[in-house]
């Protein structure tokens, strides 16, 4: 699946199919995360300061299938593979982001507590893209205070049922 993605978004877009971004993990510690590229960011600082990246709407159609089913997300087994994420946790988050979270809501910081992850307790439960970040730090947290290995295969098989479901995840 990764290569398919790779060369069908390689005869699409042309070079450059692997996006990669600065993100804090546990115990705030940065690590470059890697996705499948949906769009061409008008630059550096806009990729890391901007919460959406401009001309989303241009994305051609592949692009949007990519996002639409997470699967711009499946380099980020890579990022597992090498320990910078686990499967289950706290989404990572850009380094403006997490300063901005961290001073406005009180527990967002709470989250670093643990490796970041693939999926989490939050964004099955819908919170992703543009929703509260109060409430994701308060599921993240949550997730982190009752964490157990059966909660992490509850949360993967909701991942695995949201993505096959015609709404995508």
């Amino acid at each position: 699946v990764l290569l398919v993605c790779a060369v069908v978004l390689r005869v699409v877009e042309g070079p450059g199919v692997v996006f990669r971004q600065e993100r804090i993990g546990k115990d705030g510690r940065p690590f470059t995360l890697l996705k499948f590229r949906t769009h061409r960011p008008a630059s550096p600082h806009e990729a890391a300061t901007r919460w959406s990246v401009a001309n989303e709407h241009e994305m051609s159609r592949f692009c949007q299938f990519l996002r639409r089913t997470s699967l711009d997300e499946l380099l980020q087994l890579w990022n597992v593979c090498r320990g910078d994420m686990s499967l289950v946790g706290p989404r990572p988050e850009r380094p403006f982001f997490v300063a901005q979270f961290s001073q406005t809501y009180p527990c967002y910081a709470e989250r670093h507590r643990m490796p970041t992850g693939i999926t989490g307790l939050a964004q099955v439960h819908g919170l992703r893209g543009d929703t509260s970040i109060e409430d994701r730090a308060r599921f993240d947290n949550a997730y982190i205070d009752n964490w157990s290995l059966w909660q992490d295969i509850c949360i993967l098989l909701r991942t695995a049922a949201a993505l096959v479901r015609p709404t995508g995840s």
